[in-house]
């Protein structure tokens, strides 16, 4: 039964050791049987989480544009071990992480109007809700402006991206909550 429930599991998209060993216990299956069944389908390569978060970041990165904090996060969120995390998310680095930020600045700039301060803010929302340190974003946001229009150049060359980002970090560390 263990193993019909992994299987299923598996069959709708790859899961961590973890989402299975969740679904076993839902299911009632006890710690000795689901740990059984989870070692062999690790030892066999049907598990493995590894290569789960590897193929998880570049999806999620190419797809939906999230940078290294917001992955991290969903990684965790679906039990892959810290150290394995840290590994894949080390496949990203931040020339591509900036090249992903600028791209996405400039996708969403192309459908958003509005007072270049508003649209300034709007653009630096979406990317850290992405995931996007506040330096990144910033200077993202910035070169999408100044590659826009003169009155939006004229209005990033005003930005003090430095000021801003030590403003953004000030407030974030503010709002993450006490461990």
């Amino acid at each position: 039964m263990a193993r019909e429930i992994c299987l299923r599991q598996l069959s709708v998209r790859p899961r961590t050791r973890a989402e299975l060993a969740g679904a076993l216990a839902k299911r009632g299956i006890s710690e000795e049987v689901a740990a059984a069944v989870l070692d062999r389908y690790d030892e066999v390569g049907i598990i493995d989480d590894a290569a789960f978060a590897r193929a998880w970041v570049s999806s999620r990165h190419a797809g939906r544009g999230l940078a290294r904090r917001a992955l991290a996060t969903e990684l965790r969120q679906r039990g892959v071990d810290g150290d394995v995390a840290k590994a894949a998310l080390g496949e990203l680095d931040d020339d591509t992480e900036a090249e992903t930020a600028r791209a996405l600045a400039e996708r969403k700039l192309r459908t958003t109007r509005g007072e270049p301060d508003a649209v300034f803010r709007r653009l630096v929302g979406m990317l850290a809700r992405k995931g996007y340190p506040p330096g990144v974003a910033i200077r993202a946001v910035k070169d999408a402006l100044a590659a826009q229009s003169a009155e939006a150049a004229e209005f990033a060359d005003q930005i003090d991206e430095d000021a801003l980002a030590d403003a953004e970090g000030d407030l974030d560390r503010e709002s993450r909550p006490l461990d």
